[in-house]
């Protein structure tokens, strides 16, 4: 097995593209919004929507996540989601190969040559070692919920 990572994100902003997918936890939402130096309310009221029961970050009109900046990168970097700062470790992308080679596809930073198997054990010790499991899948983002795998 390749001793490199299987992962290194290049802050391309790829993965911040698309809409409905950035899902805040009450962890998440008190991070963000002490970053922001406001209350979680007002945060809410100017940064997500409410939709199927979870608060979600809003998508900008340029389809991106609208924390994020194309040549400049994300202004909640440091304070980021924890669904951000498990990308690419996502449910998906761990219980499907195909998926997983998806992924290899539009990641920058996902290593070309590694296996799903690489990609696996990397992910599941990254997602531990980070506190970024998730168990409460009526809470939490659902790609973060690996219980059942």
């Amino acid at each position: 097995m390749d001793k490199r990572s299987v992962f290194e994100c290049k802050l391309c902003g790829i993965c911040c593209e698309g809409s409905g997918g950035i899902v805040l936890s009450e962890k998440d939402l008190k991070r963000i919004a002490e970053h922001f130096r406001l209350d979680e309310k007002t945060f809410l009221s100017k940064y997500a929507e409410f939709h199927n029961a979870k608060w979600k970050i809003k998508t900008a009109e340029d389809g991106f996540c609208v924390f994020f900046k194309k040549g400049v990168g994300c202004d909640a970097h440091i304070a980021r989601p924890d669904i951000c700062r498990a990308w690419p470790f996502f449910r998906g992308n761990m219980i499907d190969k195909e998926s997983f080679e998806l992924a290899k596809d539009y990641c920058r930073g996902l290593r070309k040559d590694a296996t799903h198997e690489e990609f696996v054990k990397e992910g599941r010790a990254e997602l531990l070692k980070e506190g970024l499991l998730a168990k409460d899948r009526q809470k939490n983002a659902c790609a973060l919920c690996l219980d059942d795998f």
